[in-house]
């Protein structure tokens, strides 16, 4: 099976709509996975989140994440992306990539519908920098 290169990893994530998995922490320790939409931007992985929900608290608290994307049909493949996140409230950024987020997900038809919904105050951008990353590709074959 063969090992992703990060360029290859992240052109996988790019590569079609499929959910990501995002892992954090509860303060206690506990851990949580809960899913994402997810849009390559160079080298970054980028997606909204609440404020408020436990995805926006947690990163806020602490933001190292990770986030699991794969792909569940044979052969499988699947990239795995550690990293440090960034939460971003400029509107115009937030609403900017909610479009296409919502676009990559629901079509490009409802973009604009996505960007308005998740382009408001209370709404984050979060910018993933992997610091390191782990996929790979084919593993039945």
């Amino acid at each position: 099976m063969p090992e992703m290169t990060t360029p290859e990893a992240l052109a996988f994530i790019a590569e079609a709509p499929r959910t990501a998995k995002m892992a954090f922490t509860r303060p206690n320790g506990q851990p949580v996975v809960l899913p994402v939409w997810i849009a390559v931007d160079g080298d970054t992985i980028v997606f909204n989140t609440g404020e408020t929900t436990a995805k926006g608290r947690a990163i806020k608290r602490e933001p190292r994440i990770a986030i699991c994307v794969d792909d569940d049909q044979p052969p499988f493949s699947f990239a795995t992306i550690e990293g440090t996140a960034e939460l971003i409230d400029d509107l115009d950024e937030v609403r900017h990539w909610a479009a296409i987020i919502g676009g990559r997900y629901m079509g490009a038809e409802r973009a604009d519908e996505f960007g308005d919904r998740n382009g408001v105050p209370g709404e984050l951008l979060v910018r993933l920098t992997p610091t390191r990353v782990i996929g790979f590709r084919d593993m039945a074959d």
